[in-house]
């Protein structure tokens, strides 16, 4: 049974459950999620966090312990996030989508000893067990009896002692793709996604009446700081457990959802559906979309498609807890001189600063193309066990982006280009030597290159290139099978092509992908958000 839980004079730091005790307090009765026609309230909510991060406390996690969540999402999967913050812990979100083996590498990484997965992944947790440090796998929501569960333990727990939590303290871990082709776990900060999230906010106008839908799977950044974003504000959690444009259309109509962000090919397939099956998406006030890149056409067609909607674009990346700039709807000017702006990433939020840099680190003149630096208390806290990847991208301060863009006369930021080798289909990073890694692995391939090429569903798509043996007989289904059994399906090359001879060089000897994507890429405005 949980009891209720007696007010507390005690003052905490920054920390990110600060919000979550402010919702149940002022905002007790107000709908905190909603999720497969299950409702609870922010009072239920924060008794349901403590009681579980008092359960974590007696499984023995302690300050700085990584606790790793595999699952979809769920009502229950969000407050394990508040359960694990409250005692000062570590939040591991695991890619639903990645093989065992990248996972496996997550978790020896992290070194994470506790796993909560959902439903979906009972078969392969006896795999993670075998391959990984983690000596206890909790069921999220209820279980059969095989393993315990988050209902189990929220029932017969109590609250936890309290945990001095501050700003500067290490929140979570979400990992990314790796240039040297191993993932990376970026480390955010307490106070770096509470910044991030208050510094959004105004941009997509977020208060507490506002109804989020979430698309984005929470082991994505843009659905982690939804969810710290909504939370704040004592919002309103709409929350399917995976994307599916019918569902999500239906859930936004039938919730009167306000909010949403959405990555590209979600908005596709949203005006695809509504010109079949139209509903009422009167509700939603604010769509944001970012994460990859989005057709002109199809921010035309998205307008028309939510005429009662203001559209934002935020552009940034994991390692900014994520955003670095905006592009507010007023700026979404489809004819006239101005018309430009929609082709940018828009300007730089509040409490971040962002200069455009030569290969020395020298600060460029408007208009100059370099390397993108971001700087503020939103840049991660470093790269997990990564100490020369963290030096090397965090330079006196500075976010090192890896992507090249310039500022205009009125301080819009073009984003023209890549620095790192990453792909952004669908939202999701994939970088190019992660799969070329498995691609080289093939037998029959002498050498290979990885780039992202035009997708009007995907903004990019992987595209590889490679340099076959004489008398191969590569195809791209028996590629396809051998790159998925070593990453995740989406990672995977799309298309594939063999090149006549060995593949082209720069004058330093390394392939020129510059040249190999140039044929792609002719002509197109919007290459990058």
């Amino acid at each position: 049974m949980i009891r209720t839980i007696e007010a507390s004079n005690r003052i905490d730091g920054m920390d990110l459950n600060l919000s979550l005790r402010r919702a149940a307090r002022d905002f007790g009765n107000h709908c905190a999620t909603i999720y497969n026609g299950r409702k609870r309230s922010w009072r239920d909510t924060h008794l349901r966090v403590e009681h579980l991060a008092g359960a974590l406390e007696k499984l023995g996690v302690g300050k700085g312990d990584r606790v790793a969540g595999l699952a979809f999402n769920s009502d229950n999967y969000l407050e394990l996030f508040y359960a694990v913050w409250r005692i000062g812990a570590v939040m591991v979100p695991l890619n639903s989508r990645w093989s065992v083996a990248e996972n496996t590498y997550a978790l020896n990484d992290s070194g994470a000893k506790i796993l909560f997965s959902s439903e979906e992944y009972k078969a392969i947790e006896e795999q993670l067990l075998s391959q990984t440090d983690v000596s206890t796998i909790v069921r999220i929501g209820d279980s059969d009896g095989s393993c315990m569960c988050t209902e189990g333990l929220i029932h017969a727990s109590e609250s936890p002692n309290h945990v001095d939590v501050g700003a500067g303290d290490l929140a979570a871990i979400f990992y990314t793709g790796g240039t040297t082709g191993f993932p990376k776990g970026v480390m955010l900060s307490h106070g770096g996604l509470i910044v991030s999230a208050l510094s959004f906010a105004p941009v997509m106008k977020a208060d507490q009446e506002s109804r989020y839908l979430h698309g984005p799977p929470f082991f994505h950044m843009a659905a982690g700081t939804a969810i710290v974003m909504m939370t704040m504000f004592a919002a309103t959690h709409i929350i399917l457990d995976r994307f599916d444009e019918k569902s999500a259309l239906s859930a936004l109509a039938e919730h009167r959802a306000t909010h949403g962000l959405f990555v590209p090919s979600m908005v596709q397939m949203f005006i695809a559906e509504l010109k079949q099956n139209p509903v009422d998406v009167s509700s939603l006030k604010t769509m944001i979309y970012g994460a990859s890149p989005m057709p002109e056409a199809t921010i035309r067609a998205a307008l028309q498609a939510f005429p009662d909607t203001e559209f934002v674009q935020a552009y940034g990346q994991t390692e900014l807890s994520p955003f670095a700039t905006a592009l507010r709807h007023s700026d979404h000017i489809l004819e006239g001189p101005l018309s430009n702006r929609l082709r940018s990433a828009g300007r730089t939020i509040p409490n971040c600063e962002i200069k455009i840099t030569d290969e020395n680190g020298t600060p460029l003149p408007t208009g100059e193309i370099g390397e993108i630096c971001v700087r503020g208390p939103n840049v991660m806290l470093g790269y997990w066990n990564k100490p020369k990847e963290t030096a090397d991208t965090i330079v006196g301060g500075w976010c090192r982006t890896g992507d090249a863009g310039y500022f205009d006369e009125d301080r819009y930021l073009y984003i023209a280009d890549r620095v790192k080798d990453m792909i952004i289909s669908g939202g999701e990073n994939v970088y190019s030597a992660e799969v070329e890694n498995a691609v080289m692995s093939y037998p029959d391939v002498i050498e290979c290159a990885v780039i992202g090429i035009p997708s009007e569903e995907w903004g990019e798509s992987v595209h590889a290139i490679v340099h076959v043996s004489d008398g191969s007989e590569i195809t791209f289904e028996k590629l396809y099978v051998h790159c998925k059994s070593l990453i995740a399906g989406y990672k995977c090359p799309k298309s594939f092509e063999v090149h006549d001879g060995p593949l082209p060089l720069t004058p330093i000897g390394k392939i020129s992908k510059k040249a190999l994507r140039a044929p792609f890429w002719e002509g197109r405005k919007r290459n990058v958000n």
